[in-house]
């Protein structure tokens, strides 16, 4: 069948890409790679892959491209979902006679509940559906594919059996000819990675349990199958031949030093080579493993501190002890190797005291730079179960964002608000960035750098404009 692989056109400036765990508009514009359908597209023979939002695509030129095809393929998410199924259904009405299948975490956990609100899907993909994909690209009869959720000839829902995890990642092919076939690698940026930048996976699980995380608890699971050294190296080789221009490399696995050992092998495949490198690491990586990263090309680690409360922290079932997250940030500090620190604000047991606590943290361990979220319990989580169960979670806030796309705070307390935890977001980040040395380091910056200049006046100018939108809402 002729497939095409979608990230289908939303909200102006929605980073719902499938490699984004939140999917929300950004304080800064921001576009993650769509690394969950760049996959299944490698196995595809001469699919199409379109990610909409960051190439700035309407709705005319993916339905002339859905009316090429056999297939659609959708990326979805709880957020995005009611849009994506009026983007489904519009491709129907071009062409009735087109499949269309979504897949993602939402559909993971919630694929009767997905079929039955949404009439137009055909089918929809559980957990790991790389090869799920392929089989029905293949022309696969629905009832022999593994993994799916789809409805019969009477409209009956049927759920296939569990899809087995793939276990030699190796397995699968490289996701970089995707993205030089079918993405212009410029339209994706972040604000802490530089410009441009190539994003991939070279594993897939994650060994904590986090209540709040959502790839490992809906598709990735929570053992860590990895990628060989030899493979990764390999993959950014031909990327380095395939994008000259890329000027930094970052590893999307949950947590890429989960393995040390593996984590310092491939540092010096990539040292070898001479790239800058980032990837997503924990608060408690040793000095000495930090050191080696550093000299092959670690430049940055994107690190999930969420909270600066202990008490959070186990509520949560982080794994990571202030004391040590503090002397980690230290080593990173001395190293020269730059953090980009994710906080959760609205997790269970936080309130008004403990966001204060959080912000003293923040402020005292002064990563590079930082990014603060709402807790958004998305079905699948444990989170969400106990957001549930306890009456955390208002129905009406259950989509996680507003109608421009905004991230909302989905969650409130007996002794904290809805509207205490949203605005509580915007006071985190004027703390933390309107200090005279975090302005002196960011003034720095922009004198010795005129290309970095220009891009911290335009995040400056978008991030005032998202302040507005967020005070509008």
């Amino acid at each position: 069948m002729k497939t095409l692989f979608l990230q289908p056109p939303s909200f102006d400036g929605f980073d719902g890409g499938a490699g984004s765990r939140y999917q929300a508009k950004r304080e800064i514009k921001s576009f993650w790679y769509p690394t969950w359908l760049a996959q299944p597209a490698a196995l595809v023979k001469d699919s199409v892959l379109i990610d909409a939002p960051p190439a700035r695509l309407g709705m005319e030129p993916v339905i002339k491209a859905a009316k090429d095809s056999d297939l659609v393929v959708m990326h979805t998410s709880t957020p995005s979902f009611a849009s994506d199924v009026k983007v489904a259904q519009a491709l129907k009405d071009a062409k009735p006679s087109l499949k269309i299948g979504l897949v993602g975490a939402k559909v993971a956990v919630q694929p009767n509940e997905s079929l039955e609100r949404a009439p137009v899907i055909d089918f929809v993909a559980r957990n790991e559906f790389d090869f799920t994909i392929k089989e029905i690209a293949d022309g696969r009869d629905f009832k022999d594919v593994d993994g799916i959720s789809f409805r019969d000839a009477n409209g009956t829902i049927v759920h296939n059996r569990e899809r087995a995890m793939i276990e030699n990642m190796d397995s699968l092919p490289f996701v970089t000819p995707v993205y030089h076939r079918n993405l212009r690698i410029e339209d994706y940026f972040i604000g802490y990675l530089m410009h441009p930048y190539i994003s991939i996976y070279t594993g897939r699980g994650c060994k904590s349990r986090c209540t709040f995380c959502l790839w490992p608890q809906t598709v990735g699971g929570h053992r860590y199958r990895t990628r060989s050294p030899q493979h990764v190296a390999e993959e950014i080789r031909l990327a380095k031949t395939l994008f000259p221009q890329v000027r930094e490399f970052f590893f999307d696995d949950d947590t890429f030093t989960d393995d040390l050992p593996r984590a310092e092998a491939i540092a010096r495949e990539l040292g070898k080579m001479g790239v800058t490198w980032s990837c997503n690491a924990k608060a408690n990586v040793p000095r000495e493993t930090l050191k080696v990263l550093r000299d092959n090309g670690l430049r940055l680690l994107l690190v999930g501190y969420e909270s600066g409360n202990q008490q959070i922290l186990h509520n949560i079932k982080k794994g990571m002890r202030i004391e040590v997250a503090k002397q980690f940030t230290k080593d990173c500090h001395d190293l020269g190797i730059k953090i980009h620190g994710t906080f959760i604000l609205g997790l269970p047991g936080e309130t008004k005291e403990t966001i204060q606590e959080t912000i003293r943290f923040a402020t005292e361990i002064n990563p590079h730079t930082l990014q603060v979220s709402l807790a958004a319990p998305y079905p699948g989580t444990f989170l969400h179960k106990q957001a549930t169960e306890n009456g955390w979670l208002d129905a009406s806030n259950a989509e996680l964002i507003d109608e421009h796309g905004i991230q909302i705070a989905p969650l409130h307390y007996p002794h904290l608000s809805h509207t205490e935890i949203f605005d509580s977001v915007e006071t985190f980040y004027r703390k933390f960035y309107f200090r005279a040395p975090k302005i002196a380091s960011i003034v720095n910056e922009m004198v010795r750098s005129p290309q970095m200049m220009k891009r911290r006046l335009r995040e400056g100018v978008e991030f005032f404009h998202f302040l507005r939108e967020r005070s509008a809402a």
